[in-house]
């Protein structure tokens, strides 16, 4: 088959060029990767700002005063979103989670979640829309964005301690403000209502009983989240994870726990109930039980470019397409092909890789694709 060249080049991370076969690729919800995993699941990261300096995700000593942020020129329009999303949509994508950085700095961002919730999948059902914040502009936010058309919204949560939470937040930032965002949330019926707690060993494992407690019977559903070497700007160490086995444990210790089955195929989080019938928890081992055999997630940047997994070391590039007259066939046929490429398994093979291993690249950063 005649093939032509089409660069889906990241200029921010190492990339390579990808080959665009002249055939479109049928957008038919049936895409699959080399692997097998189908395509269900697209995060969309609209800003790389956040009003955080968390030392896990946006370290101040890098993500400072004079970091380069991108320009307002360079991010993706919503209608550009919207566009891409579509195809997503109809290559399979069944959920769409808004991230960022932290997305509710991008102004107006219910313009974009009432564009997006009148999409519909290949089964003519509207997109699972969902919402991933630090919960800091949730008391403002919630009822437009409910109304606009948002289904749920998870909120990171690292501690109940307000020294522990301003210590990791890095900005001094109150967990009382955050705390009445998720009721905010609750109240406009974005539930149920995820938390999520990245534990680091060493900062703040002493508050995952308290976060269990006080979360239990609410409704809400508390995940515990290991600590990830994401990007190249945390400084992570194994030493600082706390596998999830010992979470669960340690809950267990005091509040009884009985498995439950994964919601959906793919899902990350291994489901946990109280056993007194007080809800459910959940922990997500990206470091200690890599779930890559069943990941069927896709990331795209807010400046245009898809990543087939959270530790990748190179993007492609859909703006100059969007930019440069490609009509929706060919926009489609460039999701699929890339798609189609992915071999991507890092956690599955973290133990034989070096840091930085694959093509000398710098792994792409969380705040810059989301969690």
């Amino acid at each position: 088959m005649a093939e032509r060249v089409i660069p889906l080049v990241d200029r921010r991370t190492v990339a390579s060029a990808s080959m665009l076969p002249s055939q479109p690729v049928a957008a038919n919800g049936l895409l699959a990767d080399t692997l097998g995993r189908p395509l269900r699941d697209l995060r969309i990261s609209v800003t790389d700002r956040c009003n955080f300096r968390c030392s896990y995700c946006m370290p101040k000593e890098v993500f400072d005063k004079d970091y380069p942020y991108l320009p307002h020129a360079d991010l993706l329009t919503f209608e550009e979103i919207t566009r891409v999303a579509r195809q997503f949509l109809a290559h399979g994508v069944r959920k769409i989670r808004l991230t960022g950085g932290e997305p509710l700095l991008r102004k107006n961002l219910e313009v974009l979640v009432a564009q997006l919730a009148a999409l519909r999948t290949v089964d003519g059902a509207p997109p699972d829309l969902t919402l991933t914040t630090n919960g800091s502009l949730l008391v403002r936010k919630a009822n437009a964005l409910k109304a606009a058309g948002l289904n749920r919204v998870t909120v990171s949560l690292d501690g109940l301690d307000d020294a522990v939470f301003r210590r990791m937040n890095d900005v001094d930032f109150p967990v009382a403000e955050v705390l009445a965002g998720i009721d905010a949330a609750r109240d406009a019926g974005l539930g149920p209502v995820k938390i999520n707690m990245v534990v680091k060993r060493g900062t703040n494992e002493h508050e995952i009983l308290p976060m269990a407690r006080h979360f239990k019977g609410t409704g809400m559903v508390l995940r515990f989240i290991e600590y990830m070497d994401v990007g190249a700007t945390n400084g992570w160490r194994m030493d600082e994870v706390l596998p999830s086995a010992d979470v669960v444990r340690l809950i267990q210790s005091e509040l009884p726990l009985v498995p439950l089955d994964p919601s959906v195929p793919g899902e990350t989080a291994q489901r946990w109930a109280y056993a007194d019938g007080g809800g459910e928890v959940g922990v997500i081992s990206s470091v200690t039980q890599a779930f890559c055999a069943d990941c069927n997630r896709a990331r795209l940047s807010t400046e245009g470019k898809v990543y087939l997994c959270l530790f990748a070391t190179q993007g492609h590039d859909l703006r100059s397409l969007l930019r440069g007259g490609a009509d929706d066939e060919m926009l489609a046929t460039a999701v699929g092909h890339i798609w189609q490429g992915r071999t991507d398994r890092y956690s599955q093979l973290r133990a034989t890789m070096t840091p930085d291993s694959g093509n000398g690249a710098r792994r792409v950063e969380m705040s810059y694709i989301g969690g």
